[in-house]
C-alpha cells in the first residue's frame, strides 16, 4: 500500500515552485486550507498564480499570500477583500473575473481531462471581448485578456473556455485514510473535490486521519488516485501512532475527535 500520509508539511510542500499555478479549495474560510496556504508563506514561495472562487474577508490563507506580496495573478469570482483591489489598481497582481460556475467546470474539466469548453455565461460581455483589464499600470488597464472564441448553439451565443490543470492544488478535507481517499463535511466541500482533481500535485490537509478501509466508498468525496500527499492539521502534528483512530464506517457518524484524543 501506498502510504500518502505526511508529518513533515513544510518539507513536501517545498517541492512547489515559485512561479507555480495553484488550485485552491474553499468558499471564504469555509473549507479554506489555511493550514497549506500559511506553509506556502513559511516557505517563502512567490510569483504564484491561484484559481480559487474567492480571497476571502481576512488575512489568513489567501489573504495573507495577497498581503505579503506572493502572488502574481488571481483567477477568481468573488474577490471582495478591499485591500485586493488596491493591489489590481497599483499594478501588483493580475486580476482574471471568471463567473462562478464556469470556474467550477474549468476545474472539473481539467481534472476529467477535458481541453475546454462551451459555455453561454460571459458571452457577449468584457470578460469574452478582451476588454476586461488584467492589469493596471499608472492607474489605466496595461493589459487586457484575450478575446475568447465564439459560437453559437441553438441560437445563443457560447464562449470557449479552457480546462484548468494547475501545477498544485490545496484542499481542505474532514476526514481521510492513508491511501488518500478523502471525505468533506457539509458545505466545506464546495470547491474541493474540484480544485483536487485538476492539480498535478495535490495536497490534502484533513482534521483526521482514519483507518484504510473505515471511509465506505459511498462516503468518500475525492479518491485517493488524485491526492499525493495528506496531512493533518492539528496546532502541533501528533506523531503517527497517536492519531491513527478507528471510527465505525458510518456515514452518519459525523463526530471530529477533540484535541486529547488526536494526542
Amino acid at each position: 500500500m501506498i502510504d500518502k500520509f505526511r508529518q513533515d508539511l513544510h518539507g513536501h510542500l517545498d517541492a512547489v515552485p515559485d512561479g507555480a499555478t495553484v488550485a485552491v479549495g474553499g468558499f471564504g474560510a469555509s473549507g479554506r486550507p489555511d493550514a497549506l496556504l500559511n506553509a506556502l508563506c513559511d516557505l517563502g514561495k512567490t510569483e504564484l498564480h491561484l484559481y480559487v472562487n474567492n480571497v476571502g474577508e481576512d488575512f489568513k490563507g489567501v489573504g495573507r499570500l495577497l498581503r505579503e506580496g506572493r502572488l502574481r495573478r488571481l483567477t477568481a469570482s468573488f474577490p471582495i477583500l478591499p485591500e485586493f483591489y488596491e493591489e489590481y489598481f497599483a499594478g501588483r497582481v493580475e486580476f482574471e473575473l471568471v463567473p462562478q460556475g464556469t470556474l467550477a467546470e474549468r476545474m472539473r474539466a481539467g481534472g476529467a481531462g477535458i481541453a475546454a469548453f462551451y459555455t453561454p455565461s460571459g458571452a457577449g460581455t468584457m470578460l469574452s471581448d478582451g476588454e476586461f483589464a488584467l492589469s493596471y499600470r499608472d492607474g489605466h488597464p496595461h493589459t487586457r485578456v484575450e478575446p475568447k472564441e465564439t459560437r453559437d448553439f441553438d441560437g445563443r451565443p457560447h464562449v470557449l473556455e479552457r480546462g484548468i490543470r494547475a501545477d498544485v492544488a490545496l484542499v481542505k478535507g474532514h476526514r481521510g485514510d492513508r491511501k488518500g481517499n478523502i471525505r468533506f463535511r457539509r458545505s466545506a466541500r464546495n470547491f474541493n473535490p474540484l480544485a483536487g482533481m485538476c492539480g498535478r500535485l495535490t495536497f490534502v490537509e484533513v482534521e483526521e486521519i482514519v483507518d484504510v478501509d473505515v471511509l465506505d466508498p459511498d462516503d468518500i468525496h475525492l479518491p485517493g488516485v488524485f491526492v499525493d500527499h495528506v496531512v493533518m492539521t492539528a496546532e502541533a502534528v501528533p506523531a503517527t501512532a497517536h492519531i491513527v483512530r478507528t471510527v465505525p464506517a458510518d456515514p452518519r457518524d459525523t463526530t471530529i475527535p477533540t484535541a486529547e484524543e488526536m494526542r
